[in-house]
């Protein structure tokens, strides 16, 4: 039976002799080289049974030995043992680097326990492997490696970095531009299902024809949250290979996926890019979710999936401070659902849940996205008009109290339950301040209450400076 050959890469000259005897006096045949560059081209031209090296080597360090032979078809299942410093940094960076084993320099016992202990099976058929020689052919595939391990770390670093974002748009604003300067491709696109999204970057004058190719790239139909990222460096009407869609995962969650249309056919280095992106997209996909969802809950009603009362303050900050730039008109309409008690003693709290989940709903469904709508506390709802004057804020409230008495609710006994609501509307003075204007909105809703309930009332301009008395004796009629 032939003996397993062994090639041992040490250059200083005595030890590689003294260890290469010691080798061979324990059955194995060694291939004893100085140069690791020699090593390795023996190695690729006929691959051994395991191969001994040096961490640190003049020329190309056993990592990079380990990587270069690691990455190639020949030689990917040929154990590798590195000898060096017993140091635990040095181990851990050897087994990085793909090594099969890891010994101190100097312990032959160790080496032989690792060589005799199975990482020595025999040779592979030789049929299968092709004659790489060179020692400038061996650097440059080192050097090639090195390339290739510097730009995974760029890209990986990159994408990482999206993690501090903590707001999907964003971060696919990002990865986007920073995919645009490594790729070319029609568009690209990132989904995920929890929320269920997707964000799409294309010419601007594609968005069409890109939205369709992603709907039928990830195989989804009906209603989703789309954005679109518009790429006017991207080719407008140019067609290309079909698109190549890839699940993101984390662990063994799967936490979106993304899929890009490319203007070629991809080649080994952008399939190679991908791979990393993929790799390293999920952790910012998952952390952006997390942070979003914490967001949420922050500014959320549970109940009515509506803006809270602090979330809605907030914002009417912000549009007041828009119109009061821009000199267009602002409204705030208050609500309160007519004898909600009632409801609530006569058909129970569940019951009266789920008139208020109905009541948020509504309003969502009449509103227009860039409306402010919130649970101001209890069975009271606020909205926040952008641009709207009196008369269209009038023509909303009326609107929103038909819609309302009009939701079609049953009890728990079967029975038809129609709610109803009073309606406060305040138009902003530019004099006044926010607490002013929800305390006109208020003092209107009461009017209505006291009216009768169930319409809605106009709040006209009052002096400042009676905002407290009122709030304190406000009553319920």
């Amino acid at each position: 039976m032939q003996a397993p050959r062994i090639i041992l890469i040490d250059p200083d000259k005595e030890s590689r002799e003294r260890l290469a005897e010691h080798l061979r006096q324990s059955g194995y045949s060694v291939t004893a080289e100085a140069d690791p560059a020699e090593g390795a081209a023996q190695a690729l031209s006929n691959p051994p049974a395991a191969l001994l090296a040096d961490l640190f080597m003049p020329g190309i360090s056993g990592v990079q030995l380990c990587r270069l032979l690691r990455a190639e078809p020949a030689t990917e299942q040929v154990p590798v043992v590195l000898r060096g410093p017993n140091t635990q940094r040095d181990r851990f960076w050897a087994e990085r680097a793909g090594a099969s084993g890891y010994v101190a320099k100097g312990d032959r016992e160790d080496l032989l326990d690792l060589v005799l202990g199975g990482l020595v099976s025999g040779s592979v058929d030789d049929d299968f492997f092709f004659h790489i020689s060179g020692e400038n052919t061996i650097r440059d595939r080192v050097a090639a490696q090195l390339d290739q391990a510097l730009f995974e770390s760029v890209v990986s670093a990159e994408v990482r970095a999206l993690s501090v974002l903590g707001e999907f748009g964003a971060l696919f604003d990002l990865f986007s531009q920073f995919l645009r300067q490594v790729m070319d491709y029609r568009w690209v696109a990132l989904a995920t299902e929890s929320p269920a999204r997707v964000a799409i970057h294309s010419h601007p004058a594609s968005r069409a024809r890109a939205e369709a190719e992603v709907r039928a790239a990830f195989a989804w139909a009906g209603e989703r949250e789309v954005l679109h990222v518009d790429a006017p460096e991207a080719p407008g009407a140019e067609l290309g290979p079909p698109a190549m869609v890839y699940p993101i995962q984390l662990v063994n969650l799967e936490v979106g996926r993304l899929a890009i249309a490319p203007t070629r056919p991809l080649d080994h280095r952008d399939e190679a890019l991908m791979s990393v992106v993929v790799r390293e997209l999920g952790g910012p996909i998952r952390i952006t979710s997390l942070v979003e969802e914490a967001q949420r809950l922050a500014t959320v009603d549970p109940l009515t999936s509506l803006l809270n009362r602090r979330a809605f303050l907030r914002g009417l900050d912000l549009e007041l401070e828009r119109s009061r730039r821009h000199s267009y008109a602002m409204s705030v309409l208050l609500l309160d659902v007519d004898h909600f008690k009632k409801l609530n003693d006569g058909h129970g709290h569940a019951f009266g849940d789920i008139v208020l989940a109905a009541v948020g709903a509504t309003l969502s469904r009449q509103l227009r996205k860039v409306d402010l709508v919130a649970r101001w506390g209890g069975e009271e709802f606020v909205v926040g008009l952008s641009g709207t004057d009196s008369r269209g804020a009038e023509i909303v409230a009326e609107r929103l109290r038909a819609a309302v008495e009009a939701m079609p609710l049953t009890s728990p006994g079967g029975d038809r339950v129609v709610v109803t609501a009073s309606f406060g509307v305040a138009i902003w003075d530019r004099l006044e301040v926010r607490d002013q204007l929800l305390d006109r909105a208020d003092r209107a809703m009461y009017d209505a209450k006291h009216a009768g309930r169930n319409r809605v009332r106009i709040s006209e301009s009052q002096p400042s400076g009676e905002v407290d008395t009122w709030r304190q004796s406000r009553r319920r009629p």
